[in-house]
């Protein structure tokens, strides 16, 4: 069978219903439509100057002419408002100050890979710092301002077995033969790695040759910081002679700039990374967990002395997952980003525990197909905080605190947005009928919504499933509303923000219980009204497409389904997606061949000769985290067994880009609604 593009298959999908309602010629829309996702605006890694006053941040839009993602950056005056463009390009970003804010280093392609450059604020003078083979990425100012030290990729001779024989002169021969023997060997949205590691660098700011610090048969990783004296890069690296088969695994290290010597500050088991040293260089903060060998771990803040001593918790008692650490500029406290019940939020973090909420509502600058929640931050040292804001009707904007609370500075989709009716996102709290537990979710109801009708109903589920979705943005649930869904989503237990006991819900039983607690929303949202209890649909990405892919084989009491990029065969997925030396040990808690039984009894292929329900296949052909072998044994299990169903690939698509493109992140949405109008009772 000939596999076709995304644009046929949608187009044969859509000859046999309807997708979303186009307006009249010439006649503006009303609500969303998918031409609108071309259009959408949002605010990213927000860098505040260290006197307050000013904020440079990365915009990302999209241009409809290459059906890419564009980057550009951006300086917005805080009391003002008043915004400047500086550095316009597809892949301008990483903007950074120089610790007296007079520069600002960032990254740009200019005829070719990304490069390090600095502008002078005062001149707008630029200069590329160095002429580097790849993109620099986690970029660090030094103290004084006179280096930046950047994680750059090392390439390494690849493995060779055996000689090959000499090519003859203008000879065209095959590719040669390609020996793979590291335990990581691809990862996805890269594809097969190159042989090599990523190591540190520095270089003058004003210019010059760069000088590598690390090396070795290890990667060093990020976020990289200075000690104050300059004289010391901590980074966050795992160098044991096993380290490819430790995947949680790392350890705070310093390397001297002057002679590259390395000592390493922590011996912890489990992740620590992101090491920032206090103002007095005497302390240094970190995050990790330490690691119970269970399929996810809350991240906390650890503190230790640099002369030495155990690391101490920070974050025992908030039992919320933390990401980005900074110190007060006094020492004396530290800024924390947390997710607590889907929404994100900046605190102050004493060194005694205490936490200090500052401000929530922070949204992600990126993935704005679907409510994911998250966010960025970064904190002057007058204590201003300048964050990505956003809520169900507002993608991310730049925003800053004030004494009174938060200022918006962006507006990014004012106009996009103006004079459309977006679908009304509510709360829609439940109680699984499991046990009770309380699990968050909500409802978007279409635009023009009249309680006296009743609607279709999607159910749409969170990937992860270590994740979380909220109130935020989801170009993909807007869509499904503007076409006359209502939609339903939720955080059944295994998701993220809740604490470590809402999270174990599915340690090696997943799925599990979340299955009930998924039924229980839609229970719920039926009770609430407004609903045909007869036109039920289920969909879902990744954890999500697992998920639906199981519910099928649960229940009939949906309609029609799409699995996006599913796991459907345990075994399978943990011995062929990127992540296999972690997936299965920690998330079923044995590998295949010594529990073999687990991995059957969760995978979704079990119950395949239980499906009834009409279900729709999809993944991207480049997608290593669940590879399209997953959802290609769904399709062949399900037409073994004449169970309506199709398979769409989408091509060049990653697992973590599979919405990247507007335009078949759109003929997505069209393909599925096509498929669901298909099979819907009149």
């Amino acid at each position: 069978m000939t596999i076709r593009s995304t644009t046929l298959a949608v187009a044969l999908l859509l000859a046999t219903g309807t997708a979303l309602a186009a307006p009249a010629p010439d006649a503006p829309s009303r609500v969303f439509e998918p031409r609108d996702v071309f259009s959408l605006r949002s605010a990213d890694d927000p860098r505040i100057r260290p006197d307050g006053a000013q904020i440079a941040y990365v915009r990302r839009a999209y241009d409809i002419m290459s059906d890419r993602a564009a980057r550009s950056l951006w300086l917005v005056d805080v009391a003002s408002g008043a915004q400047t463009p500086l550095v316009d390009g597809p892949s301008a970003g990483s903007p950074r100050w120089s610790p007296d804010g007079s520069r600002l280093a960032y990254v740009a392609a200019v005829d070719g890979a990304p490069q390090l450059f600095v502008r002078w604020m005062a001149t707008g003078a630029t200069a590329k710092v160095a002429t580097l083979p790849q993109a620099p990425h986690d970029i660090a100012w030094s103290p004084d301002g006179k280096s930046l030290a950047f994680l750059l990729f090392a390439p390494a001779e690849p493995t060779r077995l055996g000689e090959a024989v000499a090519k003859p002169d203008g000879a065209k021969w095959a590719e040669p033969i390609k020996v793979i023997d590291k335990v990581t060997y691809r990862a996805d949205d890269e594809g097969y790695l190159k042989p090599g590691h990523d190591h540190i660098w520095i270089v003058t700011a004003d210019g010059g040759a760069p000088r590598q610090l690390t090396f070795g048969d290890f990667d060093d990783g990020g976020s990289l910081s200075f000690t104050p004296d300059g004289r010391f890069i901590l980074f966050s690296s795992n160098r044991d002679k096993d380290w490819e088969r430790q995947p949680t695994q790392s350890d705070i290290w310093q390397v001297a700039v002057d002679d590259a010597a390395l000592t390493q500050l922590t011996h912890v088991r489990g992740p620590a990374g992101d090491p920032v040293a206090s103002p007095d260089g005497r302390q240094i903060a970190y995050v990790g967990f330490v690691d119970r060998h269970i399929p996810y771990q809350d991240i906390r803040v650890f503190l230790i002395d640099r002369n030495g001593g155990a690391p101490r918790s920070l974050t025992d008692s908030l039992d919320r997952p933390v990401g980005s650490v900074r110190w007060a500029a006094d020492g004396k406290d530290l800024y924390i980003e947390y997710s607590d019940h889907a929404a994100t939020k900046v605190a102050r973090l004493g060194l005694d525990g205490r936490v200090q909420d500052i401000v929530s509502g922070l949204a992600p600058g990126a993935g704005l197909d679907r409510p994911y929640t998250g966010g960025a931050f970064s904190v002057s040292k007058t204590g201003v905080v300048a964050f990505t804001q956003g809520d169900a009707t507002h993608p991310a904007d730049l925003a800053v605190t004030t004494p009174t609370g938060a200022r918006r500075l962006t507006d990014l989709n004012a106009d996009l947005l103006h004079g459309k009716t977006l679908g009304r996102v509510s709360a829609l709290p439940t109680a699984s009928s499991h046990d009770g537990l309380a699990i968050d979710a909500w409802r978007v109801d279409p635009p023009s919504y009249d309680p006296a009708r009743k609607y279709p109903m999607i159910l749409e589920i969170h990937g992860g499933p270590y994740a979380a979705y909220g109130p935020i943005w989801a170009s993909d649930d807007q869509l499904y509303a503007a076409a006359g869904y209502v939609v339903v989503y939720a955080n059944p237990r295994g998701s993220t923000s809740y604490g470590q006991a809402f999270a174990d819900g599915i340690a090696h039983n997943y799925p599990g219980y979340d299955f009930d607690d998924l039924m229980s929303v839609v229970d719920a949202a039926v009770s609430k009204g407004g609903i045909d209890a007869n036109n039920l649909y289920v969909t879902g990405g990744s954890g999500g497409g697992l998920m639906s892919a199981w519910i099928v084989g649960t229940t009939d009491r949906f309609r029609a389904a799409a699995a996006q990029k599913p796991v459907i065969n345990w075994v399978s997925e943990t011995l062929t997606t990127d992540g296999y030396n972690y997936m299965g040990p920690y998330w079923l808690g044995a590998t295949p061949w010594d529990d073999p039984d687990i991995y059957w009894k969760h995978s979704p292929l079990s119950r395949v000769g239980k499906v009834k329900t009409p279900t729709l296949v999809m993944v991207g052909e480049e997608d290593h985290r669940t590879p399209p072998s997953e959802a290609e044994q769904f399709y062949a299990g399900l037409q073994l067994r004449a169970v309506p169903t199709a398979l769409i690939r989408i091509p060049g698509a990653s697992h973590e880009a599979y919405a990247e493109r507007p335009s078949q992140n759109t003929a997505e949405v069209s393909a599925i609604l096509a498929w669901f109008d298909r099979y819907k009772a009149k």
